[in-house]
């Protein structure tokens, strides 16, 4: 199908832009905006994946404007992006197409119906501008329109095919798609997939084939994996760096500044690993929820104290010096802040943080820095203000704060040139895109980027574990292949991050702070930055994907502390890593107690009753004679005699004293078992079905759940290991003595639910045969009764084919449903039917769900209706039949009285 596409190379596209206003395109934004132009004259789709900052919005609209003024085709458009971009996008429209109509559709409830009955309706407009929170809630307006282009910002959001607004994207009408994203397509195979069946569904329809001709387990050492997968994706995915491109752009140097704890940190840190000192010393047995909790409690200690109730001195609540003294981050950015301002540079400062940010509006307010603020919780309106008082021409504003997450994504701060990452992400792109708000096209100088960074703690390694992944990303995608795994932290790996310079935070309680320069402070953290990257550039691909916690520091392991190796005291005792600190016991200090309560799944049971050590172990489901239970139980009572066992007391059982009295009489009274009832015993022990264990038994109750109870051949045949005459004995035993069994109402729910399934299908197999017998051509002449449940997204058409297939191909088949979707795909009136093929199995069965409850709804009335009709005609008939009896009676009478 490509290579029918692309016999001959593409055109390159020269053609007059003066539809493109305030400015000019660069090179290579125009072959980036030629190549979406023979895409779409190709008529496919395709990800626009420059690296950030390239200018993707500026290439898109150009491509729109394209569209109207020499395609003649102005829309509808829909461009789908994050809620942090929405006024950059309509200010980049109006800027270099203004020709283009653009609306935003954001606001609450009120406001949006006020939009879409009064703008979008009308339909006086080329492009919809939307985040995807609005689509999501006003999905059915969008559902309207037969959208020209769908492009989506950030498209990596779409990366999971079963994410609510993946579904929703797929459902709407659409000419053509485009998909941008800035960070490296480092998805592993099936999201790639999932973006490619988004762009192509007819192409990409099956993520098992596309599995299949990709097999990354060998592109490691087969070149020839590794050129199909280029062939592929050329031509679908342009992606250009800056440094290949763009050269005029200033350098960006990031710099990492390490520094010390406070006095109050060391001693919150202190206290959050021995509180939780018995998880961390467990050997094995932890909980990795717990885990995390204890590493972002961590984070937070290395941001600021003040982040904990308490921490804070108050009331009276001050901001004073305290605040910067407090948090080792604050003093470096109280002595770096004032330098860069006094260079005439100004900041963007991020945070993952939000009560980070509230700590910092104090400070600036304490220091007299004019700021700027955004956060997920800033409304639109006052992020459109923030931006642009920010980006004005001589604006006042030093600082601009964000968080992370909500403030990382297309928001265009070019007018800043350093960035302080205050703290960093789990994932590295996610500070890169933080990074490249101010390192892009319209920056004027070079950008400086510091990330703080707490010596000696988790920072440390979580920094470290982020670096290793970006050169791996960075390796593999510069080779054209995918990273087919993406490791998740587990919980060997938090726990050595957790343990990572432990001794040393305990070693003492006296702060690391100290009144260094700023430029010795950043000169030696350059020189550690040059290392660690040094460092990196070593690595290779294996040594990148076998990285631990425990060898990351390449020759240095975290065991070594201060020339001693921890590794062995470790192995001697699991307790040695941690020495808590000589100090008195506190009586709040029972927290060990309090979390070993909270974490116990359930309380000690009390030792169990003894029992003879030679006696056969027999399960209920064996269905051995009764009174080999009872002889069984009176040599257990005589057991427990010999050894003088006394019942213990149960406080928990209602007459408890009775209860134990009556059970140590039964224990006293017991007597061996004689010589004829010994024989006795042996016997029934070969009386049972002593051959079925409990795999046997488990096959059984799942076969008689999938087939019902009466269909004994099929049963048969599903339990392995067992002739069809064992079963059908056994089948026998069970039903006559199953109330036996410990589980049987369990059991018995489980077999009944199962017939029920069972009735069910025949029920519906049978309902679709008498809708189908109404018609010689059910194909092209079957018509639904949707009555007032029509769906808006399906025609008839395909409900017709869907219930026709269904019957056709057999109602209780297993992956019928798989079945069904592949002869949609292949249908040839549904080639150009981009919803219909794009829907998975799971939504074709819901809809043929649907559809057979409109059918037997219909079946029912039909019946009803013909019952009625002849309840009507049985009276009359009755009647005409005492009519014509009574005349004969009339008759007979007459003639005998003549």
């Amino acid at each position: 199908y490509i290579e029918a596409l692309f016999k001959e190379p593409l055109k390159t596209h020269l053609f007059k832009r003066e539809y493109v206003k305030n400015g000019a395109l660069r090179d290579y934004q125009i072959r980036g905006l030629n190549w979406m132009i023979s895409l779409y004259e190709n008529g496919i789709n395709g990800i626009l994946a420059d690296e950030m900052g390239l200018g993707k919005t500026l290439q898109t609209i150009a491509l729109l404007g394209y569209l109207k003024h020499y395609r003649n085709i102005p829309g509808p458009h829909m461009v789908l992006v994050p809620k942090s971009t929405l006024h950059n996008w309509m200010n980049e429209f109006k800027r270099w197409v203004p020709t283009l109509k653009a609306v935003c559709l954001i606001g609450d409830k009120d406001a949006r119906a006020a939009f879409i009955r009064d703008v979008m309706m009308p339909g006086e407009w080329d492009v919809c501008v939307t985040s995807y929170e609005m689509v999501i809630r006003e999905k059915s307006v969008f559902k309207k329109f037969n959208w020209r282009y769908l492009v989506i910002d950030e498209a990596h959001r779409i990366k999971n095919e079963k994410s609510k607004l993946s579904e929703i994207v797929r459902e709407f009408k659409t000419t053509n798609r485009l998909l941008l994203t800035g960070t490296p397509l480092q998805n592993n195979l099936h999201e790639l997939w999932s973006l490619l069946n988004f762009l192509l569904p007819d192409v990409f329809n099956s993520a098992s084939d596309f599995d299949s001709w990709f097999d990354t387990n060998n592109c490691l050492g087969d070149q020839k994996l590794v050129e199909r997968l280029h062939a592929v994706l050329r031509p679908f995915l342009l992606r250009r760096i800056k440094q290949e491109v763009e050269r005029s752009l200033p350098p960006k140097k990031e710099v990492k500044i390490y520094l010390g704890l406070s006095k109050m940190q060391r001693e919150w840190y202190t206290r959050i690993l021995m509180k939780d000192i018995d998880i961390l010393n467990s050997a094995g047995k932890m909980d990795k929820m717990r885990l995390l909790n204890i590493l972002m409690q961590l984070r937070k200690c290395c941001n600021h104290p003040y982040l904990f109730d308490g921490a804070e001195p108050g009331p009276p609540y001050t901001t004073d010096t305290h605040l910067v003294t407090n948090s080792g981050k604050m003093l470096v950015l109280d002595k770096l802040l004032p330098e860069v301002q006094e260079q005439g540079s100004r900041v963007l400062i991020f945070s993952q943080m939000t009560r980070v940010l509230d700590i910092l509006e104090d400070y600036c307010m304490w220091k007299g820095f004019e700021y700027c603020r955004l956060d997920g919780n800033t409304p639109h309106e006052d992020r459109e203000k923030a931006i642009e008082t920010y980006n004005a021409p001589n604006s006042s504003k030093f600082i601009f704060m964000l968080s992370t997450r909500a403030g990382g994504l297309g928001i265009n701060l070019a007018t800043a040139d350093v960035v302080i990452l205050y703290d960093s992400d789990w994932n590295p792109q996610v500070d890169l895109q933080a990074m490249d708000r101010a390192h892009r096209i319209g920056q004027k100088k070079p950008v400086r980027v510091f990330r703080l960074i707490t010596e000696n703690t988790v920072e440390e390694r979580i920094v470290e574990r982020a670096e290793m992944k970006l050169r791996l990303d960075s390796i593999v995608i510069q080779q054209g292949r995918l990273i087919e795994q993406q490791n998740k932290l587990g919980k060997d790996e938090m726990l050595q991050m957790i343990r990572h310079g432990a001794t040393h935070v305990f070693a003492s309680k006296d702060s690391e702070l100290t009144d260094e320069h700023i430029d010795s402070i950043l000169e030696r953290g350059a020189k550690k930055t040059a290392e660690m990257n040094e460092r990196m550039q070593k690595l290779g691909e294996s040594s990148l994907r076998n990285f631990t916690m425990d060898t990351s520091s390449g020759e240095t392991s975290l065991y070594n502390f201060e020339g001693e190796d921890y590794r062995e005291k470790q192995k001697l005792s699991t307790m040695e890593w941690i020495e808590p600190p000589k100090r008195e016991r506190k009586a709040n200090y029972a927290v060990d107690a309090y979390f070993r309560e909270a974490l116990r799944v359930s309380e000690p049971r009390a030792p169990k009753a003894p029992r003879p050590p030679k006696q056969p172990n027999i399960q209920d489901f064996q269905f051995f004679p009764p009174r080999l239970f009872e002889l069984l139980e009176m040599e257990i009572l005589y057991y427990r005699k010999t050894i003088g066992y006394k019942v213990p007391k149960s406080p928990d059982i209602p007459n408890a004293a009775q209860v134990q009295k009556e059970e140590q009489r039964k224990i006293d009274d017991a007597e061996p078992l004689t010589a004829e009832e010994t024989e006795e015993k042996e016997k029934l022990l070969t009386q049972g079905f002593t051959s079925w264990n409990k795999r046997d038994f488990n096959q059984f109750i799942k076969a008689n759940e999938k087939y019902g109870r009466d269909d004994i051949d099929s049963i048969a045949r599903e339990v392995e290991g067992k002739t069809p005459e064992e079963v059908i004995e056994y089948s026998a035993v069970f039903w006559e003595r199953c109330n036996e069994l410990q589980d049987i109402e369990k059991i018995m729910a489980q077999i009944e639910r199962g017939e029920a399934r069972i009735q069910r299908r025949i029920s519906i197999k049978k309902a679709l045969d008498v809708k189908i017998a109404r018609y010689k051509a059910p194909f092209h002449q079957l018509r639904i009764q949707y009555g007032t449940n029509k769906g808006k997204n399906y025609t008839e058409e395909e409900d017709r084919f869907l219930i026709c297939m269904l019957h056709k191909m057999g109602f209780d088949k297993e992956n019928v449903y798989e079945e069904l979707r592949q002869c949609v795909r292949n249908a040839p009136q549904f080639r150009f039917d981009w919803f219909i093929k794009s829907r998975t199995a799971m939504e074709l069965q819901r809809r043929c769900n649907t559809l057979i409850s409109l059918i037997e709804k219909e079946n029912m009335e039909i019946e009803e209706k013909e019952r009625a009709e002849k309840k009507k005609r049985a009276p009359k008939g009755q009647s005409a039949q005492k009519r014509k009896a009574e005349a004969s009676s009339d008759r007979k009478e007459k003639k005998a009285k003549a």
